[in-house]
Order: C-alpha cells, then sequence, then structure tokens
C-alpha cells in the first residue's frame, strides 16, 4: 500500500505537476433528479440490496444491463421516472464508448444500462448543492443589473408582473469553490462508493473486498485526471496498481482498502491546489479569468475561458448588446452563460453541455447541444435551442423554442412559462447537430415531463408537505404568436454550411398558421398597392405602420436585436 502512496506522491511532484484528480462535473450539475424515491437517507445500506436486485434483474437481458421495467420494478418508481433516469444517465455518462451513449433516443430502453453505473448515479442523489451566492462586489453587480430597465415604463404598462428586479440576486458558486465542495462530498463517502464496486475475495468474507480493474473503471463516472481525459490518462492508467497491467493478461484485483487509502490522498492534494490557488488570487492582482471577477458591460471582456480545455467557457455580464460566438472562439464543449440582461446572444457552435443562469430579458440561441441544458433562475427570456435534453427550474415568463430528442424537464418553481418548436437556423447547424448527435427527426418540444417544487438537492430547509407539490408546466405557445427568427449573417460568403432552413419539420398548426400570415401580409401588401393616396395620407400611413412596428419591437422584446445596429 505504501508503494501505491509514494508512486501518486512521485507522480504528482514531476513535470506533471498539473495533472490533478478533479470531480467530473456533469454528474453534479445535470445528473440529479428530484424525485423522492430516488434519495436515500443511508445510500451505501439500501443500495447494497438494490445492488444484488439488479445485478439479478440484468441477467436476464441479453446483454446483461438493466432496462427501465427492471429499474421501475427495482426502486418502485413509474416507467416514466425509470425512462428519465436512463435518460439522464445517458447523458452524464465518462465513457463515450458505452453502448448507451451511443443508442439513439428510441434505442435506449433495448441498449440498457450497466448496473454499476446506475448504482453511482443513484448514490450521488445524496448531494446536497452549494447554496447561490450574493456577488462579492455589489457595486459592479448593480452596474450591470440595473435596478431599472431602459424600456421598464414602456413595458411596465403592458404587464402588471412586469421587470420586477433586485441588487440581490444569487449568483453560481465559483468553479474553484464547487470543485471543492464536490471533492469534499466524494471524501466522505469514498468508502461507501467503493464497497458498493468491489466484491469479496471467494471464501473470505466482506472484510476482504477487492476491486478488478473493469470495476475500478466506474470511478470515472465520478473522477477524472488531468484536463477533462486531453492527456489521455484513464483512472487506470494513472493508478500504480494498474499502470503497468499487460492489456492481453487480466489484471490482478487491488483490495479495496488500497485503491481508497489512494484516492483520498490525491483528493487531498487536489483540495490543497484548490485552497493554494483561490489564495492566491485572493491576495493577488486580479485575474481576467477569474469567474469571480467584477461583471463588464462590454462584449469582448464578457468572454472569459478558463486556460484549460477542462472547464467551460463563461459568457457573463452582458448587458444591452448583441454577442456572438462561434466554434472557434470556445475553448472546451461547454457553455454557462451567467447574468446577462437585455441582450441577444448567440452561440453557434457544437456543444455537450450548456447552462444559462440568472439572465433577464435577453434571447439566447444555443447552437446544438449534444448532452444537455440547463436553464435555472431566468425571468422574461427566450430560449432557442437544438439539444439532446433540457432541464428548466425556477425560471418565469420564459418562451423555449426547441428542438428536443428527449421530453423537456421541468422543476421548481416556475411561472408563465412557454414552449414552442424550434424556429430558427444557421448554415452549419446540421453539421453540428449530426457531429453531437441530435437527431432532427425527433422533437419531444411539448411533451413535458413536470417534477417537484423542491429540489432536495438543494441545502435549504423546506416546510413539511411541500416536497410533493408538483411544479407547474409549460402551456405550448399560440400558433398565431409563432415566428421564426433569423440569425443573421455576419460573414457573408464565409460561412461553408449547408442548412438552408429549419431542420425540424414543425406541427400542422404552426405552419397553417404560418401560412395565413403569409397570406395575409400580401394581401395587405396588394391593398396598398391597389389604394390611391395623397401624399400627405401616405406619410400618415407611413407614420402609423412605423408606431405599430415600434409597438410590436417592445412587446415582443425583438427591440434588444436592434443592440447590433448600434455599435456599426
Amino acid at each position: 500500500m505504501s508503494d501505491a502512496i509514494e508512486a501518486s506522491t512521485s507522480s504528482s511532484s514531476s513535470p506533471r505537476e498539473s495533472v490533478f484528480i478533479h470531480p467530473r462535473r456533469e454528474p453534479f450539475e445535470h445528473g440529479l433528479l428530484p424525485i423522492p424515491k430516488l434519495i436515500f437517507t443511508d445510500p451505501n445500506a439500501t443500495l447494497a440490496p438494490l445492488r444484488d436486485k439488479l445485478v439479478a434483474a440484468a441477467a436476464n437481458h441479453p446483454a446483461r444491463r438493466v432496462d427501465s421495467t427492471a429499474l421501475s420494478d427495482a426502486l418502485q418508481i413509474s416507467l416514466d421516472h425509470a425512462r428519465l433516469v436512463l435518460d439522464t444517465l445517458t447523458s452524464i455518462l465518462h465513457d463515450d464508448a458505452d453502448p448507451l451513449v451511443r443508442a439513439k433516443s428510441s434505442e435506449i430502453d433495448a441498449v440498457g444500462a450497466d448496473v454499476y453505473d446506475l448504482i453511482l448515479f443513484l448514490y450521488i442523489q445524496s448531494y446536497k448543492r452549494l447554496l447561490p451566492r450574493t456577488h462579492k462586489d455589489s457595486a459592479a453587480v448593480a452596474d450591470v443589473w440595473p435596478s431599472t430597465s431602459a424600456f421598464d415604463g414602456y413595458l411596465s404598462a403592458l404587464s402588471p408582473l412586469q421587470l420586477v428586479r433586485s441588487n440581490s440576486r444569487r449568483f453560481m458558486p465559483s468553479q474553484a469553490d464547487e470543485e471543492a465542495h464536490q471533492l469534499s462530498y466524494l471524501q466522505k463517502h469514498l468508502a461507501n462508493v467503493l464497497s458498493l464496486l468491489a466484491e469479496p475475495v471467494e471464501g473470505e468474507g466482506e472484510e476482504s473486498l477487492v476491486l478488478t480493474m473493469e470495476r475500478f473503471e466506474h470511478l470515472g463516472f465520478l473522477i477524472q485526471f488531468g484536463e477533462k481525459g486531453s492527456e489521455g490518462v484513464t483512472l487506470s492508467q494513472a493508478a500504480p496498481f494498474f499502470a503497468n497491467s499487460d492489456p492481453d493478461m487480466p489484471a490482478v484485483p487491488v483490495p479495496a482498502a488500497q485503491v481508497h487509502d489512494w484516492v483520498l490522498q490525491n483528493i487531498a492534494s487536489a483540495l490543497e491546489h484548490i485552497s493554494e490557488r483561490v489564495s492566491a488570487k485572493e491576495n493577488g492582482p486580479p485575474n481576467a479569468t477569474d469567474q469571480d471577477v467584477a461583471m463588464a458591460d462590454a462584449c469582448g471582456s464578457s468572454m472569459k475561458s478558463p486556460k484549460s480545455a477542462r472547464g467551460p467557457s463563461f459568457i457573463e455580464g452582458i448587458s444591452k448588446s448583441s454577442y456572438v460566438k462561434q466554434a472557434p472562439d470556445l475553448k472546451g464543449s461547454s457553455v454557462k452563460v451567467l447574468n446577462c440582461h437585455d441582450s441577444v446572444i448567440y452561440i453557434l457552435a457544437p456543444l455537450r453541455f450548456a447552462t444559462i443562469y440568472g439572465c433577464s430579458d435577453a434571447t439566447i440561441v444555443l447552437g446544438a447541444v449534444g448532452k444537455a441544458v440547463r436553464v435555472e433562475h431566468c425571468e422574461r427570456v427566450h430560449v432557442i435551442a437544438a439539444t439532446k435534453r433540457i432541464c428548466i427550474a425556477n425560471c418565469r415568463e420564459c418562451v423555449f423554442f426547441l428542438g428536443v430528442n428527449q421530453q423537456p424537464l421541468i422543476v421548481g418553481d416556475n411561472h408563465k412559462l412557454q414552449v414552442a418548436p424550434y424556429n430558427t437556423f444557421y448554415s452549419q447547424l446540421e453539421e453540428h447537430m449530426n457531429q453531437v448527435g441530435i437527431e432532427p427527426t425527433v422533437n419531444k418540444w411539448d411533451e413535458l415531463l413536470a417534477l417537484g417544487v423542491v429540489d432536495p438537492h438543494d441545502s435549504l430547509s423546506h416546510p413539511a408537505g411541500v416536497s410533493d407539490i408538483q411544479a407547474e408546466s409549460a402551456t405550448r405557445l399560440d400558433p398565431d404568436q409563432f415566428t421564426n427568427f433569423l440569425i443573421p449573417n455576419w460573414f457573408g460568403g464565409e460561412s461553408a454550411g449547408t442548412t438552408k432552413d429549419n431542420p425540424f419539420p414543425l406541427p400542422d398548426a404552426y405552419i397553417a398558421s404560418q401560412q395565413r400570415n403569409h397570406k395575409n401580409l400580401g394581401e395587405i401588401k396588394q391593398i396598398l398597392r391597389e389604394t390611391p393616396l395623397e401624399e400627405n395620407r401616405k406619410r400618415e400611413l407611413s407614420c402609423a405602420l412605423h408606431v405599430f412596428f415600434k409597438d410590436w419591437l417592445y412587446a415582443s422584446g425583438n427591440i434588444r436585436q436592434l443592440y447590433c445596429l448600434q455599435g456599426d
């Protein structure tokens, strides 16, 4: 055991000292479901017999895996919830070679999930998120999130719920704080996790647990080494007890206690490294890549991409601007759009994950998101997204134009949400969708799945009984209110894409509405052309049209799209 620890220590003091252990963020950010029957007060005691039950059920599956029926029976949950578990697990799996990751939406149930990936997924449902924080520079936040908007006076006459703003907005915890919190959770629960993955040596009882290399690799669901695998370091390659295993020979199982000590030591080193990094930032000069720096009100300085490809790119604090980012502008495959207001934001790129948090009065266009989108604590935001799955939490008066392969998930305290079919395109959209595995023939934009109002994964206390209340769902946007959204072609002939139209077929009601609108527009144009008017009457008509058009710009929020013209 001491040899393993020394090997780990020497490796972390070598020229590759930056290769620390990290928690995988995806399970903690996109994998928690507010379903009470998935949350166990004593995960180890509950999940050990459940593991055995799932192993027995998997024996009846052609690939020895677990489908939604077996999961529903084992957990005593509905088939819809069992399928949601499989869909969610699929989006956050660590191994892209897993058949579940490669499966189409219609094939997920037939393919089934690995028992041990499922057990780890169920275990982390006991995780509690960090509480949202207030920004450390309240003056900077007040500048970016003003108490009033340029359009408040106009819009307040239109809506009694208009623009209630506050300078005590909640902000996501910093990346460093979240990572330390997740590592501390894993540190506390590691022994239980390993006992669920391990197996006893034949004839020696439970105290002699060992891990095979295959079972050890399942830890990759929760932890990883290096910059999101950019060095290609698998867990077994990083671990001294499996690093030199002969690929042609099965590796010798390792005592679970040895694995436990080695992982704990690496977690302790990583926590110390995070602490030193945070301390250096607090005591040193401001760093432009620190998520906690004061948010800027300028487009160019508001894009913060961490130096490593492991973390997401941040788009933060955009205010009263149009802002576009394409694939070459982004580092990594995940994006977080935080605290943006009165703006139109275009992210025209293939992504794995996207988070939109704390935005208001904005239109946000996401290109193609192959794993999951999460939208949280937003008000009066239009989100246009082509994605595999989406979760909407604690939002108000938002509209979602979706091309989505799985049922949209609605959780938390939501009010007056609307959903509509996808309504735009850009020249590379279909290419990006193919890259990340989104199927244009499957769009479940209106097959909503609402869970509980209370999120048991937050760290707040809630009154008794409220955990059983279902979240308010969304309504379908009236087809007569549906319009196509035009993405400008900023780069002219440079665009090499082939997409010429919306790749998601529209439902008949929305097609009929568009046809009526086009017909009405044609008739109005014809009437105007054929109606003889004196010059002064033409001027009056032109003025009236401009007034109505301006009214529509403000009432619909499309006035934001004119921001891009202000800097021209």
